[in-house]
């Protein structure tokens, strides 16, 4: 198992794998339970991406901001509801890019090679073949890329690829007191999440489950909820799905755009070998 480990986070970023299905795929597992929201794994997050600090106003939440930004790729949602029994519930996770096994930031590009998908499930950006199109953001059903207004470039979690392709683990995970945030392989960590779900429905939470939603192939972010019949309440979405009309843009659409292109360019030739150039009288 160490050995799968290490060849997982040791995968050097190169060509873009398509839709990694592999088992030594890397993530990342958030145990909800017991994350004390700290906001350590945020503050690492800014000083090792060398981003620029950000202070948000106070709202009647503690949450830092109330949405990612360019600037700021992870976010612990703060979000107050109740229980089956009407007793107040505070409910903490981390939000970041979910780095999805099927990708639909990566469906939506228009770019070639500004969205890759590493042969590690990792799921990163190239700003020098980034257009600014904006389409990611449309083809991510968790609302997770933002656009910088100043260099017109889309930017996200990078799940610390240039720690992770020399053997370390993200910065986030680095700094959680708590173990909350745990890093490995994808099948070892689900295997762990299948056992903390199992230990918390012993102890009385029997809407406890993993959340690794399959309408985007699963995530390489996994988490564990208590009440994951309410994702949310997590601020997660209950089924993420890619929009239809990507698969639409980037299937039919495109094949009737290039039939119809190539019969242009087809007519305009066969007409000029027929009648010729057209000549004013």
């Amino acid at each position: 198992m160490i050995e799968a480990f290490i060849k997982a986070i040791s995968a050097t970023p190169g060509k873009p794998a398509g839709v990694s299905r592999r088992t030594d795929t890397v993530a990342k597992m958030i145990d909800t339970t017991t994350c004390i929201g700290c906001k350590a794994c945020e503050v690492a997050c800014q000083e090792w991406n060398n981003q620029q600090v950000t202070f948000g106003n106070f709202e009647g939440t503690y949450q830092t901001m109330p949405d990612l930004a360019h600037n700021f790729w992870n976010l612990i949602k703060f979000n107050e509801t109740e229980s089956e029994i009407g007793t107040p519930l505070w409910l903490m996770s981390k939000y970041q890019c979910m780095h999805c096994v099927d990708p639909g930031c990566l469906k939506a590009c228009p770019a070639p090679g500004a969205i890759v998908q590493y042969t590690n499930g990792i799921v990163d950006f190239n700003h020098d073949a980034c257009i600014g199109c904006g389409y990611c953001m449309t083809g991510c059903p968790f609302d997770v890329p933002k656009m910088n207004p100043a260099t017109n470039k889309v930017h996200k979690c990078t799940l610390c690829t240039d720690r992770v392709s020399v053997g370390l683990e993200p910065a986030c995970i680095k700094a959680c007191p708590t173990n909350c945030l745990s890093f490995g392989t994808r099948e070892d960590l689900i295997r762990k999440a299948e056992d903390r779900v199992s230990t918390l429905q012993s102890d009385g939470f029997r809407n406890a489950g993993i959340y690794n939603p399959p309408g985007v192939g699963g995530t390489h972010v996994v988490y564990v909820l208590a009440h994951a019949d309410q994702p949310e309440a997590y601020g997660l979405p209950k089924d993420p799905h890619i929009p239809w009309t990507v698969a639409l843009w980037k299937g039919p659409l495109k094949w009737i755009g290039n039939v119809l292109l190539i019969g242009g360019i087809l007519g305009t030739f066969f007409h000029y070998v027929r009648y010729g150039p057209q000549r004013d009288e």
